[in-house]
């Protein structure tokens, strides 16, 4: 089980039934015994020859409070799709290679362990609300992931992960430790063709609220979003930083 003190701070009431349930089956379903893998056979990687990076093109709106959070979910209840559950553990270098370089390396769980990933963030740009950064993303057996939380060096065993080898090759890195992480709670909307995905992220700190949209024309799609949120009386603000960077300052955006 993750012991990082970033992952130790209670929800709030609002969270109490879901993320309190999936703490406590967290702890039953903890590893009882080591494991013993090989690189291959409990991760799906890609094609480690592929030279394309994508990336994500995010628009991105800050809400200032769980009034607005619950009111955009009511005004989206419609539209909803389904309710995720997300466990977020970041990893680095030994000397912090991959945060001086402006990447981040996660390992993110889904739904009680029903499903992990493992992703490569690089050069982010977030600016007026509209995020672009490189990504990269491998599915990984969710308790692969979860030996890899307690024994970080294990990631660097993925011989045939396009990342890991990124990570080793392309940032020098030696040795991985674990910086602990954060839980999130998002919620998705199909509205008007677009994915909404509504965040609740809960940080040992503090709690914050974000609405996120992946986007091949942000500029447009950004528009319609802020005219919902105005019609709606919510107010909002652009993000100006990722989720990363509020839990390395250890404080929540103004």
């Amino acid at each position: 089980m993750l012991k990082s003190p970033a992952l130790s701070g209670s929800a709030p009431s609002s969270l109490v039934g879901s993320v309190g349930k999936w703490r406590k089956t967290r702890q039953i379903k903890n590893l009882t015994r080591p494991l013993h893998f090989s690189t291959t056979s409990q991760a799906s990687f890609p094609n480690p020859k592929s030279s394309s990076i994508p990336m994500e093109v995010e628009i991105k709106l800050r809400l200032p409070d769980s009034t607005a959070h619950q009111k955009l979910s009511d005004a989206l209840s419609t539209f909803h799709v389904k309710t995720l559950a997300q466990e977020n553990v970041f990893f680095d270098g030994e000397g912090s290679e991959l945060v001086k370089n402006l990447a981040a390396l996660r390992l993110r769980f889904y739904d009680l362990d029903s499903h992990c990933v493992l992703s490569l963030k690089a050069k982010p740009v977030i600016s007026s609300g509209i995020s672009r950064v490189e990504e990269q993303e491998e599915s990984v057996d969710p308790p692969v992931g979860r030996a890899c939380v307690d024994n970080p060096g294990r990631l660097l065993l993925f011989g045939s992960s396009d990342i890991i080898r990124r990570v080793r090759e392309e940032y020098n890195v030696k040795d991985l430790v674990c910086l602990g992480g954060f839980r999130n709670v998002r919620a998705v909307y199909d509205w008007k063709g677009l994915k909404l995905e509504l965040d609740e992220t809960i940080y040992d700190f503090g709690t914050s609220y974000e609405i996120e949209c992946e986007s091949a024309e942000p500029e447009r799609d950004k528009k319609l979003i802020e005219g919902f949120l105005e019609e709606n009386g919510i107010g909002y603000s652009y993000s100006n930083v990722n989720k990363f960077a509020v839990f390395r300052s250890r404080k929540l955006p103004d």
